[in-house]
């Protein structure tokens, strides 16, 4: 079979960049979102850990010697090595051995279960960055006219079409960013989404950490995690959805326990409340907001596809932000930022706040619909909110965005607020 031509990911930059600057580096993400691949890209010897082929090899060298597994060609890629976590330690000194940059790749799409076999941090010597699966630029969906690094570097001049049908973005969602589903025919890549989605809740939901766990209680917590994308549902909640038929109620320690899996094997990806300094004395909730790491986890948990999320627009609307989250994150990645939430106890909530490490932040709202009230609407929240910010101890956001699926045009407002469309944005 002849092997796909290799897709760019934003990411790479950053693998190269962090190449230079460490002995190892660790790519973590969800299975099956290209991780290896683009690590593959720069390698020049590999391990893989996973290979039944080489799988009493590897074992006959980890008892002897270990470090005997390095010493290809650099950098050296280690698949999947939390399957065997001693390589951690061999790794972390190996490199203090070489105090060379570039030395070694580690790949993982989960936590290792036992952590026991790891003495050391790798503070200092081994990197980690988190890849996601592809946004709609990577996956040559979205036009990339409008930069996120122009908008904050102050560019005000904004103009891009965009010709995304209602149909088409169904689809995307239902898609995800699955490197194998990209150009696949569309029950194809539709089917790679449910792959997935059987593969967690029948065999990693219970590898994650070792425990054995009921396939039919994993999954009606995958659709009850979908149900609440987009909010900070109480765990008391999403407990209740799940026990609504059965005899015995899911107790919040279990519930917690499945979670944590879930998040072990970067099914799930929360967004972390963002803290700012404003004139109001509101106060801030604490409870993180829920997503799954792409939007079609959800539309597989709950059995459906694109048809179904265009006769159900307010559900296809939250999964729609789960979707602009996925982008926004690899995008601020990119720009070394991290994406936020904010919600208070009065209500007021911003869906996006995307921080650099430099202090410089942006606003964005997140709407299915492109239409003008939809914009106007999100538009005078950006707008209400800013004017709350206590601008002697933040600076003022370097943009206000409302971000669309099915807007037609990206445009700068004249009360400064831009409008794009996500099948517009690149990093």
């Amino acid at each position: 079979m002849k092997k796909a031509k290799y897709r760019p990911r934003v990411s790479d930059s950053l693998l190269r960049e962090l190449m230079e600057s460490t002995g190892a580096v660790l790519i973590e993400g969800a299975k099956w979102c290209g991780k290896t691949t683009s690590a593959e890209q720069i390698a020049k010897s590999t391990v893989y850990f996973n290979d039944p082929n080489e799988q009493r090899r590897i074992e006959a060298i980890l008892r002897i010697a270990p470090r005997k597994l390095l010493t290809g060609p650099p950098p050296v890629l280690l698949d999947e090595w939390q399957l065997t976590p001693v390589m951690w330690d061999a790794v972390r000194f190996e490199v203090d051995q070489r105090d060379t940059s570039g030395q070694f790749i580690l790949t993982g799409s989960a936590v290792p279960a036992d952590m026991s076999q790891v003495h050391h941090s790798g503070t200092g010597r081994i990197a980690r960055m988190l890849m996601r699966p592809m946004s709609l630029y990577e996956s040559g969906e979205s036009s990339g006219e409008v930069s996120l690094a122009s908008l904050f570097a102050g560019e005000h001049e904004i103009w891009a079409e965009c010709g995304m049908e209602l149909e088409m973005l169904a689809f995307l969602i239902a898609r995800g960013g699955w490197p194998g589903a990209i150009d696949q025919s569309e029950r194809a890549a539709l089917r790679h989404a449910q792959n997935y989605y059987d593969a967690v809740v029948h065999t990693d939901i219970s590898r994650a950490d070792g425990t054995k766990r009921n396939v039919q209680r994993a999954a009606a917590l995958m659709r009850a995690y979908a149900r609440v994308v987009g909010s900070q549902a109480k765990l008391s909640t999403i407990a209740q959805d799940i026990s609504v038929n059965e005899a015995k109620p899911l107790s919040l320690v279990s519930l917690s326990e499945y979670l944590e899996a879930l998040r072990m094997i970067f099914v799930i990806e929360e967004a972390e409340n963002w803290s700012p300094s404003l004139r109001s004395k509101a106060l801030l909730r604490t409870a993180k907001t829920r997503y799954f790491t792409d939007p079609s986890i959800a539309v597989a948990a709950f059995g459906a596809g694109p048809q179904e999320l265009i006769d159900d627009l307010p559900t296809m609307g939250y999964l729609f932000e789960n979707m602009a989250v996925r982008d926004l994150r690899i995008y601020a990645d990119a720009l070394d930022g991290k994406v936020y939430h904010y919600l208070d106890r009065n209500g007021r909530e911003v869906d996006a706040i995307i921080r650099l490490r430099n202090g410089r932040y942006g606003l964005v709202e997140i709407k299915l619909g492109g239409d003008l009230q939809s914009v106007d609407e999100g538009a005078a929240n950006l707008i209400k909110f800013a004017s709350l910010v206590n601008t002697d101890r933040s600076p003022a956001p370097s943009f206000m965005m409302v971000l669309t699926g099915l807007g037609q045009f990206a445009y700068r407002r004249e009360d400064g607020v831009c409008v794009v469309p996500l099948g517009t944005l690149k990093p």
